[in-house]
């Protein structure tokens, strides 16, 4: 099997400064050029562009200019700004009095424009001065941002243009969509009135938008570019903005398509919101700055209790952010008005003062008590409306602020009388809120006091079993399966939460690896949350269905499926999910087949955003996440980190099940690469109580953790013994398992089952792992584990070779390090010399990773085949004597794809300094380039 080899480049510098072809803007620039042919024949009028902030207006005035010139037409061009209002008329007499062909008389249009009380003759001049140019030949007068232009202007363009309207000039003029002060609607309508032509710019098309990434990129986008692209949704100025951030990255072109193989980056300023957030008061942009911080909707009174300020006090700066195009009205509510504005104005703030307001957000402002104790002394007990107020602020905040959301909603039932009808649904209202901000022990016992105490009807029932449902997840599978569908088969309940009910049974089904009941319970929800239109259902579903398509080894339909789903989940908000996040098995997904780079970058978007958001429970899901992914890259001590910093607390309900399938199953792996015997014995023990845990995939993972434990013990035969009951007869509904956790286990398997004699187990092995690489073609990473698989049961040379190859492009260190090892014993056998290399390169790939163990295994095979020198992972450290500590970290961060400003986060520094120790290193290193910087150190860290 042959793989095409990929060329890692930065995108030519020429690009950066060359102006893109115009795209998507046919039919308007066909609608302009015939005003222009029209011009030609001596006919003038208006034109009026119209379209919101960064469509392309001053952009289709510029072509239009061009094209008037090559028709041998003068042109004259201003624009207005905001703080050009206090010059009156400095718009048009930009326009008619610079440029290369100036109108006649433009001192004595100057003067009077200077000189008081002589408006009335400037307003005669200049008529005169146009009528004068006219004679000569056609004009066009641009005249930009028309929505920034004072009174005399507004005033002067009106009077030219209906007084020269018998002249061949063409006034083509630009606005901005939306809200404009009242001059300006007023002079919108007086052309309109007088026969003007409108033209309204909308976001440009799917087309469009791939055309305009390739001439900024200089080759086709591939699918994970064209993603990143239509963030912009179809807005020419973000989206040229975005890509240009991108010629800051490595860029990966593959058979001419431009890639990118670190994953999306992370948000960064971008330079026209930033111009608008210079544009505004201080008030303005520290509201604006707050919004971001929040995040989605906000209400003004919202933003009045971060700020510490009055909602009327607020009355100018949001007014202000709203003219500036940077937020706009929804309902009641302030949203931005793009969502990549409101992560460029995030990016834009220093990561201190973006983490005080993250905590600011989630919490009440500094030196000012929570609505709850503010008003504790007023309330009573039974006082309905407070309590009502007190839910409608919590439900508010609970889609970016769940601290504050839950104290209100806290203080709500304790204003709530032990029997009213309307406690067990506030209860079922503060269970998700506690559980999101780190308090799950006491959600779970205010959950079952209310079920313990009775009396409750069909309905409320249903809403706390929900509630509990969602809450056991995290901690126990079948615990989330028992609730649900007690729940579920409660007679006399809605639609609406029966059907959320069974969707929350079809998740815990899959968690639990009861994939056929999964996808069972998925039928009858999909019919229900249909019925009722309920898009939140819909989302979780769509998870399951993913889940179902991985363990038919369908992987095609499971990223589909899981890609869609995340989409729903966000767009419906966090806090609406049944399952939160469902981009958590988008990770699990990518990182299992392969796409580890994608799987990192969504769970670093996850544990950013959860963590803004104050969501103790989703970041410690998505740490739990993430050192799977770590683990697999071959980071062993930043897997190891995430895990202990997302080890379950002692009040944790449930025996933590995703902890079980993450965490504690990474820690075990890490402690046998490094040689840990004392910490792999402590996690066999887990490993033994997971075996008896009610749900299948824990038990199956428990089974897999005691194998490995055996045979790092030396007992092959009492590793397959563990592994027996599973490849004896596995679930016809979870054939991805038959005993394997991950792909790239399954060259383990073959490798134990042939230490103990069971060449029918390691057949069984490898035949599944060539059935799922045969099954999904375009994942090269299966291919590689089961051309390694086969090498192995073979005793083949050529499969070894050939899964080398094929690790080569996929960030698996530790499989790529097995496959060279592998083969290098093979041609140990018979020809030591050439097995060299590939145990040094091996050996290299270990080091990196940290795997004291398998580092002595090569040693001693090096050793074997003659080689005396003893490498050492020091010679790491000391193969970069040209840069200190600081520097050598920034460069290896930077040569895994992170940007400055993500190389920042990670290490805790400030991106300014981040750069100052690049630019140290680019210097020293003699290098230019990011993709130079990437080679070398390959070359040196990784022995390639």
């Amino acid at each position: 099997m042959s793989v095409n080899r990929v060329t890692t480049r930065t995108v030519p510098e020429g690009l950066d400064r060359a102006r893109t072809p115009l795209r998507g803007r046919d039919a308007e620039l066909a609608s302009i050029e015939e005003r222009l042919d029209a011009l030609g024949r001596g006919e003038g009028g208006i034109v009026r562009l119209e379209g919101p902030a960064g469509i392309g207006r001053s952009r289709m005035l510029a072509e239009a200019a061009a094209a008037a010139r090559g028709r041998g037409t003068r042109v004259y061009e201003g624009a207005a700004d905001p703080d050009g209002q206090f010059v009156p008329l400095g718009p048009l007499l930009e326009a008619v009095l610079s440029g290369e062909e100036p109108l006649s008389g433009a001192q004595r249009l100057r003067d009077l424009a200077t000189a008081p009380g002589r408006r009335f003759w400037l307003l005669q001049e200049l008529g005169d001065r146009l009528r004068e140019a006219a004679r000569n030949g056609p004009l066009l007068v641009v005249l930009d941002d028309l929505q920034w232009c004072d009174d005399l202007t507004l005033l002067t363009f009106h009077t030219l243009a209906a007084g020269l309207s018998s002249h061949p000039i063409l006034w083509l003029v630009a606005v901005r969509a939306g809200s404009v002060p009242s001059a300006v609607r007023t002079t919108l309508d007086r052309m309109r009135r007088a026969g003007a032509h409108e033209l309204a710019l909308g976001p440009l098309g799917d087309r469009a938008v791939a055309r305009i990434t390739e001439d900024v990129l200089g080759a086709p986008p591939g699918p994970d570019v064209l993603r990143l692209a239509h963030r912009a949704e179809g807005v020419p100025q973000l989206l040229v903005e975005l890509l240009g951030s991108l010629r800051e990255e490595v860029v990966t072109i593959d058979d001419g398509t431009v890639g990118l193989p670190t994953g999306p980056p992370a948000p960064r300023e971008l330079p026209s919101v930033a111009r608008r957030l210079d544009q505004l008061s201080d008030e303005a942009r520290e509201l604006v700055r707050t919004a971001a911080a929040v995040g989605g909707t906000v209400t003004v009174a919202l933003l009045a209790e971060l700020l510490g300020r009055s909602s009327a006090a607020l009355i100018t700066a949001v007014r202000e952010a709203l003219d500036a195009d940077l937020l706009a009205e929804s309902g009641d509510h302030l949203a931005f008005r793009h969502d990549l504005i409101r992560e460029a104005v995030e990016a834009g703030l220093p990561l201190p003062v973006r983490r005080a307001l993250g905590r600011q957000a989630a919490g009440p402002p500094p030196g000012r008590a929570p609505a709850d104790t503010a008003e504790a002394g007023t309330a009573a007990p039974g006082d309905t409306a407070e309590a009502d107020r007190l839910r409608a602020e919590a439900a508010e905040l609970a889609a970016t602020a769940p601290g504050p959301a839950a104290e209100r909603s806290l203080k709500a039932l304790e204003l709530t009388a032990p029997h009213a009808p309307e406690r067990p649904r506030i209860v079922a209202e503060t269970i998700p809120l506690l559980w999101q901000t780190g308090r799950a022990a006491q959600a779970r016992e205010l959950g079952a006091a209310a079920l313990a105490a009775g009396g409750l009807g069909p309905e409320d029932e249903a809403f706390l079993r929900l509630a509990l449902a969602r809450l056991a997840v995290q901690f126990d599978f079948s615990e989330a399966v028992r609730q649900a569908r007690a729940g579920a088969e409660l007679p006399g309940t809605s639609l609406a939460v029966r059907g959320r009910l069974l969707a929350m049974l079809a998740v815990g089904l899959s968690m639990s690896g009861e994939h056929a009941a999964a996808e069972q319970i998925a039928a009858r929800a999909w019919e229900t949350a249909a019925r009722v239109g309920d898009r939140t259902a819909e989302a979780t579903l769509t998870t399951v269905r993913s889940a179902v398509g991985f363990h038919r080894m369908d992987l095609a339909e499971a990223f589909r499926q899981a890609e869609r789903s995340a989409a729903l989940a966000d767009a419906l908000g966090v806090s609406t999910s049944l399952w939160l996040p469902e981009g958590l098995w988008h990770a699990l997904l990518a990182n299992t087949t392969g796409r580890t780079a994608e799987a990192l970058a969504l769970a670093d978007e996850g544990i950013r955003i959860a963590g803004e958001q104050g969501r103790t429970a989703a970041t410690r899901m998505w740490l739990m996440t993430r050192t799977r992914v770590l683990l697999e890259t071959g980071r062993l001590s930043d897997a190891r980190a995430d895990a202990e910093a997302a080890s379950p607390a002692a009040g944790d309900p449930g025996p933590g099940n995703l902890a079980d399938v993450t965490l504690r199953y990474v820690m075990l792996r890490v402690a046998l690469h490094t040689g840990d015997r004392r910490t792999a014995e402590a996690y066999a023990a887990e490993a033994r109580r997971m075996r008896s845990d009610g749900a299948p995939v824990v038990r199956h993972f428990g089974t897999w953790m005691l194998a490995l434990m055996a045979d790092f013990e030396g007992r092959p035969d009492r590793a397959m013994a563990e592994l027996d009951a599973v490849m004896t007869s596995p679930a016809a509904d979870r054939p991805a398992y038959a005993g394997l956790i991950d792909p790239a286990d399954a060259p383990a398997l073959v490798r134990m089952a042939l230490r103990a004699g069971r060449h029918d187990r390691a057949a069984q092995a490898v035949a599944l792992a060539e059935r799922r690489a045969v099954l999904n073609p375009g994942l090269p990473f299966l291919a590689a584990t089961a051309a390694h698989a086969r090498g192995l049961l073979d005793n083949d040379l050529g499969p070894l070779v050939s899964a080398v190859r094929l690790y080569e492009d996929c960030p698996r260190v530790l499989a790529r390090a097995s496959a060279l090892e592998d083969a290098g014993r093979k041609l140990a056998a018979t020809r030591k010399p050439e097995a060299v290399p590939y145990f040094e390169k091996a050996l290299a790939l270990y080091a990196r990773a940290g795997a004291e163990r398998d580092i002595a295994r090569v040693r001693r095979r090096l050793r074997a085949a003659g080689v005396r020198r003893r490498p050492s992972p020091a010679r790491l450290e000391g193969a970069w004597p040209e840069l200190t500590p600081a520097e050598t970290r920034v460069a290896r961060l930077v040569a895994r794809g992170l940007t400055n400003r993500q190389a920042a986060e990670h290490l805790s520094l400030s991106p300014h300094t981040v750069g100052t120790h690049l630019r140290r290193a680019f210097t020293k290193l003699d290098v230019s380039s990011r993709a130079e910087l990437t080679r070398l150190v390959r070359h040196r860290d990784d022995g390639e």
